[in-house]
């Protein structure tokens, strides 16, 4: 029992606070991205960005810690910390890539995929305790995702403003250009 115990207690390299305050951090900032997404009705919203960003810092923090594990010691080992930054980019980019949908001759989703992927990014930054780098990267993301677009949309370039004035023009299942939609004249899919 007392093994149990003593490998539950085993002390990190970096302290309870810290590991804490990197992973509130992280979702503090993934909630912050994710609220946009969800605020927009946009696919992977406020959950998903706060996992994401959970999830990249725990990965950063994994890798600090066993890069100074004891674990290995007495052993040839190599610690290559970018490994963790590969590893994450390319399982959120998997998520991401999901998100991203072409149908009808549109891609759709490919701004929410690109704010997934840099949300890993900002997880994996709190994850290794570059405070700066991640809330200045969560800014940028809001600026663009939010600002930008209120930007496009008041000068009608945005995509998905172009989309809900079109409303009007769908009449009998046909788009303004005399495209089928699918739908009948209820709007029900056919």
């Amino acid at each position: 029992m007392g093994a149990l115990v003593e490998e539950i207690a085993h002390p990190t390299f970096l302290s309870f606070p810290v590991i804490a305050a990197r992973l509130l951090f992280a979702a503090l900032l993934g909630a912050l991205i994710g609220f946009e997404r969800e605020w927009r009705a946009r696919p992977a919203g406020l959950r998903t960005h706060i996992l994401i960003c959970v999830a990249a810092a725990t990965f950063g923090i994994l890798t600090v810690e066993i890069s100074h594990s004891t674990a290995f010691a007495g052993r040839e080992t190599t610690v290559d910390p970018v490994r963790a930054v590969e590893a994450v980019t390319a399982g959120v980019a998997f998520l991401a890539a999901g998100s991203i949908l072409f149908t009808r001759g549109e891609v759709q989703g490919l701004t929410t995929g690109a704010g997934m992927w840099l949300a890993g990014a900002v997880g994996l930054s709190s994850g290794f305790g570059l405070w700066q780098i991640a809330g200045l990267g969560t800014f940028l993301i809001l600026v663009v995702m939010g600002l930008l677009h209120t930007f496009e949309v008041r000068l009608g370039i945005a995509a998905d403003k172009k989309e809900h004035d079109g409303k009007d023009d769908r009449k009998g299942g046909k788009k303004q250009d005399g495209r089928d939609d699918g739908k009948d004249d209820a709007g029900q899919r056919c």
